[in-house]
């Protein structure tokens, strides 16, 4: 888990660019990059990245059930993602934070209900679709920690397109990744235990 941090200590550096100038937010380092919906930063990328991670985690689930340590993961993933993306919303509710794209100053909250900057759902969402692979294969097989890139790309991405501040993606990151080691370390996947029996044996085996 220490290399999980490691890559969130990154992201944070990431996050923050450069504040030579004035910054703001509840960490004192907000401000607007410049502007970029080119190239690897297009919105189109970030919204593939976002659907991809949902579609394999879903397939991934019903297609291995919890058979297998990978089908079980691929359920924690899917819990991961549920209650992620509950909290986020929420949050979004909450603080009514306006987004870079609505605003040069940081620090406006409690706007309309169109103001929903804060957390990232996206960051939020990608954080913990990867956590439960990387905190059950991650000291076996350490290549699986570039997960974690995915989650660090989109919150780049997101900040560079004007969708989000630099706390916006940080706090969406440790929100996605906590629930992701909470997911990650319950006696079996949540959800699945409140379906019928047949989707713990997954499609894969139906169809054997």
């Amino acid at each position: 888990m220490r290399r999980l941090f490691v890559v969130l200590f990154s992201l944070a550096t990431l996050a923050s660019g450069s504040t030579a100038y004035a910054a703001g937010g509840p960490f004192g380092i907000d401000h607007r990059l410049h502007y970029d919906n080119s190239g690897i930063w297009n919105r189109n990328n970030q919204k593939a990245l976002m659907y991809g991670s949902i579609l394999t985690v879903g397939v991934g689930a019903l297609a291995l059930g919890d058979d297998s340590k990978l089908g079980d993961t691929f359920w924690r993933s899917v819990d991961s993602m549920v209650f992620t993306g509950i909290a986020a919303t929420g949050m979004k509710y909450g603080f009514r934070r306006e987004r870079p794209s609505q605003t040069a100053s940081p620090n406006q909250w409690f706007k309309s209900s169109s103001a929903q900057s804060f957390p990232s759902g996206e960051v939020a969402a990608i954080s913990a679709a990867v956590t439960p692979f990387i905190v059950n294969y991650g000291e076996d097989h350490p290549a699986i920690y570039a997960l974690a890139l995915l989650p660090a790309y989109d919150a780049v991405a997101r900040m560079k397109t004007r969708g989000h501040w630099q706390s916006d993606v940080l706090v969406g990151a440790a929100l996605g990744t906590g629930i992701g080691i909470w997911s990650a370390h319950r006696q079996s996947p949540l959800i699945l235990s409140w379906l019928p029996g047949g989707f713990q044996v997954g499609f894969v085996h139906h169809f054997k």
